[in-house]
C-alpha cells in the first residue's frame, strides 16, 4: 500500500469558549442563572448588577396576582402499612376525580409554608395537662420518638420494651398503658400500629349515637379490605345491613383521617421564577419577558473609566476581563430573547389552550417550533427546560405545551393533554352508580372522532389519577 499526503477541505463546527458558555446559559434555569451570575460577580470586578426589586429573586410570579409568593410542595412520603393501605388511599378516601378548578387552584392557590410545630412537638405539648410521673413521662416520649410522621407506630410494644434496659425493669403492661395514653392525645388516631386501628380509634372518639358508628367500626375492625373492593353485596351480607346503612358506614368512613400526623409535616418550599408572562391585549395573546426575572448586568464604569485612559501594555488581566463581563452580559441577554421566541411560538400554536384550557390544547413537537425559528431542536429543548410561562391559567412549564398526537377520524390529530382532560371531565360527570369503564370512554371519544385504544384510555386515567372503574362505584 502506497503512502501519500492528501490535502481535504471541510467545515467543521468549533465550539468557542464563548459558545459553550452561551449554551449553558441557555440551558439554565432562573435560579441556576442567579448562581451563576452571583458567581461571575465574586470572580469579576468588572461586573456589576444593577439594582433589583426585591421579590425578583426566590418568589414565583403568579399571573394576576399583586406580589409573587411562594409555592408550598406536596410531601411525598405514605405510611408502610401494606397492600390494604395503599387500597384504603386509593379508593375509600382518596377525593374523586380532580376537576379543572382544583388544577387552578394547585396552580393559582399559592401558600407559605407555616412555621407551626411538628408532630412531635405537638404532642409533647400535651405531656405537661397529664401530670405523670417522671418514668411513665419518659416511657411516653419514647413512644413519640417511635411515631413516623403519619402518626403510626414503626416498631411492635414487645419491640420497644426489648430496648429497654433490663434494669429498669418495665413490664409489658407499662408499655401498653403508654401507648393507651399516646393514643389519647391529639390529633386523633395518632400511636397507631395499623390502619384499621388508626380508624378505629377515630370512630371509637365519636358518640355512640353517630349515625351508622356501629357498623363503620365493624367494617374497619374486619372487612377494610372489602370496602377498599367496593364489594358492596358481600359487605352487605357480613354486616346483616341494609343499602341505607353500607351508604352511612361510607360516608362516615370517608371522614375519618388515615393520615393523621401529615397535618404537622414540614413542607419543604420550592420557588419558582416565572421567566416569560402571557397577557391577552387587542384580542392577541402576546409572550412578554419578566422584568422581575431578569439580572440587570453592566461594566462597572469606574474600571471602564480606568482602562480607557491606560496604555494596552498597562492593562493586564484587566482586558480580559472586560471580554469576560461583555461576553456573559450578551450570552445573558441572548438568553432571554431567545426563550422570549420560543414563548411567542409556543402561545401562538396554543392560544385556543389559553381561551379554553386543557380541552383545547394541540399536539406539538419541538421540531415545529425549530422550523418556525430556524433553529436546531437542541436549542429549543435548552430554551423550554426549567423555563416557566405565567399564564391568566395558571403557571405553566414551557415543556408543558409540547404534547404527543393521537389521530382523528377526520384525518386531523388531538393532542394527548386535551384528551386527558375529556376523561376527566366525563369522570367527574358521570353518575357514579354506573361509572364508565375504560371501554365506554374509548367509544364516547370514538363517538367523537378521537380513536384512542382501551389501553391507552388506562394509561392517561392512571396518570390523572382516577381509580378505576370498580373503585369508583358506589351505592
Amino acid at each position: 500500500m502506497r503512502q501519500s499526503l492528501q490535502i481535504r477541505v471541510s467545515q467543521q463546527l468549533a465550539l468557542t469558549p464563548q459558545l459553550q458558555q452561551s449554551l449553558k446559559i441557555l440551558q439554565l434555569s432562573a435560579q441556576e442563572l442567579d448562581q451563576e451570575i452571583d458567581r461571575a460577580l465574586g470572580d469579576n470586578p468588572l461586573l456589576e448588577r444593577e439594582d433589583i426589586p426585591e421579590p425578583a429573586r426566590d418568589t414565583v410570579f403568579v399571573a394576576g396576582a399583586a406580589q409573587p409568593v411562594s409555592v408550598e410542595m406536596p410531601r411525598e412520603t405514605t405510611p408502610d402499612q401494606g397492600t390494604i393501605m395503599q387500597d384504603w388511599a386509593d379508593a375509600a378516601w382518596m377525593p374523586g376525580p380532580r376537576r379543572d378548578d382544583d388544577d387552578e387552584r394547585d396552580r393559582d392557590g399559592a401558600q407559605i409554608a407555616g412555621d407551626g410545630p411538628d408532630l412531635r412537638e405537638h404532642l409533647l405539648s400535651q405531656l405537661v395537662l397529664l401530670r405523670l410521673e417522671r418514668r411513665a413521662q419518659a416511657l411516653l416520649e419514647l413512644l413519640i420518638d417511635d411515631l413516623n410522621e403519619d402518626g403510626f407506630m414503626t416498631q411492635g410494644l414487645d419491640e420497644i420494651q426489648a430496648m429497654l434496659p433490663e434494669e429498669l425493669g418495665i413490664t409489658a403492661a407499662e408499655v401498653e398503658l403508654a401507648l393507651a395514653r399516646l393514643q389519647g392525645l391529639d390529633p386523633c388516631g395518632v400511636g397507631a400500629r395499623t390502619l384499621p386501628e388508626c380508624l378505629e380509634l377515630q370512630l371509637l372518639a365519636l358518640p355512640e349515637s353517630t349515625p351508622s358508628r356501629s357498623f363503620a367500626l365493624a367494617a374497619v375492625r374486619d372487612h377494610l379490605e372489602l370496602i377498599a373492593a367496593r364489594d358492596f353485596p358481600r359487605l352487605r351480607k357480613l354486616l346483616a345491613c341494609d343499602d341505607e346503612d353500607l351508604r352511612g358506614l361510607q360516608q362516615l368512613i370517608r371522614t375519618l383521617n388515615p393520615r393523621p400526623g401529615a397535618q404537622f409535616a414540614r413542607s419543604e418550599t420550592r420557588y419558582v421564577v416565572a421567566d416569560i408572562v402571557v397577557r391577552k391585549s387587542r384580542g392577541e395573546w402576546t409572550a412578554q419577558l419578566n422584568p422581575a426575572a431578569m439580572p440587570k448586568l453592566r461594566v462597572s464604569p469606574v474600571y471602564a473609566a480606568l482602562l480607557s485612559g491606560m496604555r494596552a501594555a498597562a492593562r493586564g488581566g484587566l482586558s480580559t476581563q472586560m471580554q469576560e463581563a461583555r461576553t456573559l452580559i450578551k450570552n445573558v441577554q441572548q438568553r432571554y430573547e431567545t426563550i422570549q421566541r420560543i414563548a411567542q411560538a409556543i402561545v401562538d400554536r396554543q392560544r385556543h389552550f389559553l381561551d379554553h384550557g386543557e380541552v383545547g390544547m394541540r399536539p406539538l413537537v419541538l421540531r415545529e417550533i425549530a422550523d418556525a425559528l430556524g433553529c436546531v431542536e437542541s436549542t429549543v429543548s435548552r430554551g423550554t427546560n426549567g423555563k416557566y410561562m405565567a399564564t391568566p391559567r395558571g403557571i405553566f412549564e414551557l415543556k408543558y405545551f409540547f404534547s404527543s398526537h393521537v389521530s382523528t377520524d377526520s384525518g386531523g390529530a388531538c393532542s394527548a393533554t386535551a384528551i386527558r382532560a375529556l376523561i376527566r371531565q366525563m369522570v367527574s360527570d358521570e353518575d357514579t352508580r354506573q361509572p364508565l369503564s375504560d371501554s365506554q370512554i374509548a367509544d364516547t371519544l370514538g363517538k367523537q372522532g378521537i380513536v384512542v385504544a382501551r389501553r391507552t384510555i388506562a394509561k392517561y386515567r392512571e396518570s390523572l389519577q382516577i381509580p378505576p372503574v370498580t373503585l369508583r362505584k358506589s351505592l
